[in-house]
């Protein structure tokens, strides 16, 4: 059988000058390039997942949802109130739901199996590099997001077992933040950040994806039946500007959006980091084997929902575009419901007064909040290892693409390198989570880019794939596509330029 390949030839980098060529590559997923002999699987068959259709709805739902949640009632303050937040959440699913479509019919097009592949193969050099650079930027800045929100809990839980103010002077030297934060990173975090894989996490991510729906309920709680110490501050019911509107897209970008592979539940024998012979690239942390069967758990931190969706569309048993259109609306739906209820419920307990971490605007003493808080706590301690796992990862990419070397490298070697860039990235993210006061300025600058994933990317892949299709009259409907994909890189660049503009120039240069 012929085999497709995608940049196989190692100084293949770019996009093909033959047209002809790049749409016998891209063209429909339903047509065969070669008759298969008999008793030849199909790679469909082959390669096919076990995840049934209610399973992939579990498990995009619980990709999305994770810490970012707690910034949501903060932007319902800054898009202006909630008929504005709601508003801008129901524009934004459109978009998203769209966005997961296209990456899955490019994925099925391009015969790839993760996110930045499927960038590489449809898109080319520039365009794949750029998406494993914003990859890893967005993993260090959630890293560093992830430190600050367990200070945040830290200070609530030690205030109460203090039984002082949180941030109170004079407190004892073991109570301060930063001591807190420093200790809690070296004795979990970073042993659990040096293994080369990290499939023995999947139980404790479940807890954690426990955890952030018990954070859900009681927020939901607290506003039905809140506590009268409790007096919400006024609340805006218009936004200030159009502009206002758009600053309260990074946190919903990012909600729906915090890395790159929560979706696997295990990792085979196979080498994690190494040269991808077959594609003349980095295969990353994908290049291990996913099993989605009931004998493994997901590792699912969640909130990085485009990213996590290629792996997760090839891990069905029936891996169609139809069936994952359906699959996504509904998981969105239900992820847009939870994010709605934390957010205006949020907002509306607490007003314009909510912190930008919803939790910290609750009473220390109120012990439900405290066992979220914990809840918190620990789906961070499993979040962070394997964001920084796929950072490190794209990074080793990156570095063996440089120089030019094969998987079958010294295995001494890679363990230092790998040990030199964990060591490496846990010390900046916990430098800069030790001096950036709250969650909302990591969350201004690391949203925007999230926009990238949601809008842009896919934008460029769906454009690039109707462009290789072969045909010499364009039909109505290919036009549309064309269009809707334009609009999407149009859109995204915007939000990506406003949003970052705004938390360097407000946030950080304030």
């Amino acid at each position: 059988m012929a085999q497709l390949s995608i940049n196989s030839d190692l100084g293949e980098w770019g996009l093909s000058t033959d047209s002809g060529e790049r749409a016998r590559l891209l063209q429909s997923p339903s047509v065969d390039v070669a008759p298969k002999s008999e008793g030849e699987a199909s790679p469909e068959i082959v390669g096919r997942g076990t995840t049934s259709t209610l399973g992939a709805i579990f498990i995009v739902v619980n990709a999305c949802l994770g810490a970012g949640l707690l910034n949501f009632p903060a932007a319902f303050s800054t898009a202006g109130g909630v008929a504005a937040g709601i508003t801008l959440q129901m524009a934004m699913l459109v978009f998203i739901i769209s966005g997961l479509v296209i990456l899955a019919y490019c994925s099925q097009a391009s015969n790839e199996r993760t996110y930045q592949e499927v960038v590489w193969a449809v898109c080319g050099k520039l365009t794949g590099v750029l998406c494993e650079v914003a990859i890893a930027i967005y993993t260090f800045g959630t890293c560093i997001a992830f430190l600050i929100i367990i200070g945040d809990q830290q200070d609530k839980i030690i205030a109460v077992m203090a039984k002082e103010p949180a941030g109170a002077s004079g407190s004892p030297w073991y109570t301060d933040r930063k001591f807190t934060i420093s200790l809690t990173a070296f004795l979990f975090i970073l042993p659990l950040s040096i293994p080369r894989e990290i499939g023995f996490q999947k139980y404790a991510s479940f807890l954690s994806v426990v955890g952030t729906w018990y954070v859900t309920a009681i927020i939901i709680i607290k506003y039905i039946w809140p506590d009268k110490e409790m007096t919400p501050a006024d609340a805006l019911n218009r936004p200030a500007s159009w502009i206002a509107v758009f600053n309260a897209m990074p946190t919903i970008c990012f909600g729906f959006q915090v890395p790159v592979a929560r979706s696997l539940s295990s990792l085979s024998s196979r080498p994690i980091l190494g040269w991808n012979q077959h594609h003349g690239q980095f295969g990353g942390i994908l290049e291990g084997r996913m099993e989605w069967g009931s004998q493994d758990l997901p590792l699912i931190p969640g909130g990085e929902c485009h990213v996590s969706s290629v792996p997760v569309f090839n891990s069905m048993r029936r891996p169609e575009v139809k069936t994952w259109g359906g699959v996504v609306t509904a998981a969105m739906v239900i992820a847009l419901a939870v994010y709605m209820g934390t957010g205006i419920c949020g907002f509306l307990t607490f007003g314009d007064a909510v912190d930008p971490d919803v939790l910290l605007s609750y009473p220390s003493e109120d012990m439900a909040v405290a066992v979220a808080r914990a809840f918190i706590i620990l789906s961070v301690l499993t979040s962070y290892p394997i964001l920084h796992f796929c950072g490190r990862a794209v990074v080793e990419g990156l570095w063996l693409r440089y120089q030019g070397m094969p998987v079958e490298e010294d295995v001494g070697r890679e363990r230092r390198r790998r040990v030199l860039q964990t060591l490496v990235w846990f010390l900046l993210t916990l430098l800069l989570a030790l001096f950036i006061p709250d969650i909302g300025k990591v969350i201004s600058v690391v949203g925007g880019l999230a926009a990238c994933f949601i809008f842009v990317f896919p934008g460029l892949c769906l454009i690039q794939a109707k462009l290789s299709e072969m045909e010499e009259v364009k039909p109505a409907s290919w036009w549309a596509m064309v269009s809707y994909g334009v609009l999407l890189v149009t859109l995204g660049a915007f939000i990506f330029g406003q949003t970052t503009a705004n938390a360097i120039f407000v946030d950080l240069l304030a």
